[in-house]
């Protein structure tokens, strides 16, 4: 690097990574990914949320098939339940892949509704794949952690986004999203789930959102959303902010004639 180059600031790292370059630092999680997405020609997202604990029905399967004799029963119960949490992972293959066929099929001069996750393993992962084997884009928007996977292998080239910034990470899942499915999850998925509830609800986010979330019978054990209306902690319209689809069929249903009232038009039909 030249004399001239390290006397600039943007060339200076230590500058850059300090706390008086933190305000860059966020401007470049905004900018950075609006240039890929301007470059790929990305109008709008549909967001999957889940857990990236949930492995693919053949690495559950492998799993338990190899268990070692001597395995303890809480060791082989965990692979059974491993092996029932499976479906989520490729229930999020089949409604990735079968969206993307939809999104395809428009007639848009711009990439419509591209699938979109948290870049990371399991449900992740399994909505990339769904979309890449349709032969769509799919965005991962992964955040640097400690000891954790991010940047899956079936995202597009030129779409694994990392993220320092959780909130950054955040906006952006949000900001082009025209749809969202929430699978089964844990902390993170509850996070991001609930603060996009409180978005809608607060009317911070004011556009038509469908939100999708997947198998009742397992959010309703987490959530007891009867309970908050009861209890006057939530209203009964705030119920309507989502809707719970059990079979793929019915969550492609309700997206895809909730996309096309909200964000569709004229020469698609």
């Amino acid at each position: 690097m030249s004399d001239q180059k390290k006397d600039r600031f943007y060339y200076d790292s230590k500058f850059i990574g300090s706390p008086d370059g933190r305000v860059l630092r966020i401007l470049a999680e905004y900018f950075g990914p609006l240039q890929r997405f301007r470059r790929n020609k990305i109008a709008d997202t549909i967001v999957f949320f889940g857990s990236a604990r949930i492995k693919s029905q053949e690495d559950a399967q492998n799993a338990l098939k190899n268990a070692p004799k001597n395995m303890s029963k809480k060791e082989k119960d965990q692979l059974k339940r491993d092996f029932e949490m499976s479906r989520y992972y490729e229930d999020t293959r089949t409604l990735a892949y079968k969206l993307t066929k939809w999104s395809m099929g428009l007639k848009e001069k711009k990439k419509r509704f591209i699938i979109t996750s948290g870049g990371g393993p399991g449900i992740m992962e399994a909505a990339n794949r769904g979309a890449s084997e349709a032969n769509g884009l799919a965005v991962g928007l992964n955040i640097t952690l400690p000891h954790e996977q991010s940047g899956n292998k079936w995202i597009s080239k030129d779409l694994s986004l990392y993220f320092h910034y959780f909130f950054m990470r955040k906006f952006w899942f949000l900001y082009l999203s025209k749809a969202l499915v929430i699978f089964p999850g844990g902390f993170g998925t509850l996070d991001e789930l609930m603060e996009l509830l409180t978005l809608i609800q607060t009317k911070k986010i004011r556009k038509k959102l469908p939100i999708v979330i997947y198998d009742s019978k397992f959010w309703k054990k987490v959530i007891n959303f009867d309970y908050l209306v009861e209890m006057g902690t939530i209203s009964k319209e705030d119920m309507e902010l989502f809707y719970f689809a059990d079979t793929i069929e019915d969550a492609y249903k309700y997206l895809t004639k909730e996309i096309v009232k909200a964000h569709l038009q004229g020469k698609n039909f």
